[in-house]
């Protein structure tokens, strides 16, 4: 099975709703408009014992993704409850047909002035 089909974008979007992003600056905030950025959960490709995926991080109009602290952002995915990385690497192991897997966050970096991405792999043990 290709691992391409099972993660479209439709599946990533099943899996992490934009949905989250609102949830996420609501629990931070206390209002979600206070938000700089949208997270999007992106596929970037596999190998026999490694899934790697991205949370691309997208600067909302009117915003400064720069101005914004992202890069202590991979430790606070880690804890957040909402962002719920244990289940989401859970939930795409599970569609990968993979079993006692490990994941680590990469550390954030600039795709571009309007993308920051944090790495997000999943390795099969």
């Amino acid at each position: 099975m290709s691992l391409d089909t099972v993660f479209t974008k439709e599946k990533l979007e099943e899996l992490f709703p934009a949905s989250k992003t609102d949830e996420f600056f609501d629990a931070l905030y206390g209002e979600a408009e206070s938000g700089a950025y949208d997270i999007e959960l992106a596929y970037v490709g596999a190998s026999d014992e490694r899934l790697e995926f991205a949370f691309h991080l997208n600067q909302r109009n009117g915003s400064c993704l720069a101005c914004n602290l992202t890069y202590g952002l991979p430790q606070v995915f880690m804890r957040h409850p909402i962002i719920n990385v244990k289940g989401l690497v859970e939930a795409i192991a599970a569609l990968a047909g993979k079993n006692d897997v490990t994941f680590e966050i990469g550390r954030t970096h600039e795709e571009s002035h309007a993308r920051h991405v944090i790495p997000l792999v999943i390795k099969a043990a």
